[in-house]
């Protein structure tokens, strides 16, 4: 998710931001102190939402809104303001949703949950992993590519666990489940995790993984999975289980039984 935000006021700004990354802690967050600078960007580069003060100098947010939304019209519109006066000529603009300051995260997290667009997650997702089908992950839209095939099904491994540390042995188990574990294989696996680290960090997002010096978990909260919105009942990613999940994998299999339990209204 793309999110614009600006507020000339330099601690206002700093909140704003603040809250919303602790809503969204996979967005990614263009920040601007001048409308200017923000249409500027805006012109070249779609956004999913924008945060816009109203009471601005040189242009105010109502401005800023009807402009924003010539570049892009199904862009989702949140005032965040101190002057609830403004609420009936921001209506009329028919944004997302209107903020008072100061503004918190689960002010912000409420809005997100209510736009008035829902972004496509596939492309507008810093880290986004498909287990539905076959296990892919892209980062806003563009698929990452790994150096070996193992690299990717450890990535796969982790995303399965959802956030539960694994270390090494259960790591050399499951992927060479028919091979007795040894030190060429643990130096093959470490081999492996520096090459996930090294490409998500090439990426940017080499922050959604914890190495620790026997183990290592992905941050379940800080990506967008469409298994984990299923869990949370989100209704595009449970019409989009056809009975599928990283079917590349023979170890997934056994976590296909929790799919269908909820499907079938047992939990």
């Amino acid at each position: 998710m793309k999110i614009l935000a600006i507020d000339d006021n330099e601690s206002a700004l700093k909140l704003l931001v603040s809250s919303i990354a602790e809503a969204q802690p996979s967005a990614q967050i263009f920040v601007f102190s001048k409308p200017t600078e923000l249409l500027a960007f805006a012109k070249d580069n779609q956004c999913d939402i924008a945060f816009l003060d109203i009471r601005m100098w040189g242009m105010n947010g109502l401005e800023l809104a009807k402009e924003l939304k010539d570049y892009n019209p199904k862009i989702n519109i949140i005032f965040a303001t101190a002057y609830s006066e403004y609420a009936a000529k921001a209506f009329g603009l028919y944004p997302s949703g209107y903020l008072l300051k100061p503004v918190t995260k689960e002010a912000v997290e409420q809005e997100i949950k209510n736009l008035r667009y829902q972004p496509d997650q596939k492309s507008s997702a810093r880290f986004y992993a498909q287990t539905f089908g076959n296990f892919e992950v892209f980062s806003y839209g563009k698929a990452l590519k790994f150096d070996y095939s193992k690299t990717k099904e450890l990535l796969a491994y982790l995303i399965n666990r959802k956030g539960a540390a694994v270390n090494m042995n259960e790591l050399c188990a499951v992927l060479w489940e028919n091979e007795s574990d040894s030190d060429n294989l643990k130096a093959y696996l470490r081999k492996l995790i520096s090459d996930l680290i090294g490409k998500l960090k090439a990426a940017g997002i080499n922050d959604i993984i914890i190495k620790q010096r026997n183990s290592i978990a992905i941050v379940s909260d800080k990506i967008i999975c469409d298994s984990y919105e299923f869990m949370k009942g989100d209704p595009a990613c449970v019409n989009a289980y056809a009975g599928e999940y990283m079917s590349q994998y023979s170890w997934a299999e056994s976590s296909k039984w929790n799919f269908r339990k909820i499907l079938n209204g047992a939990v």
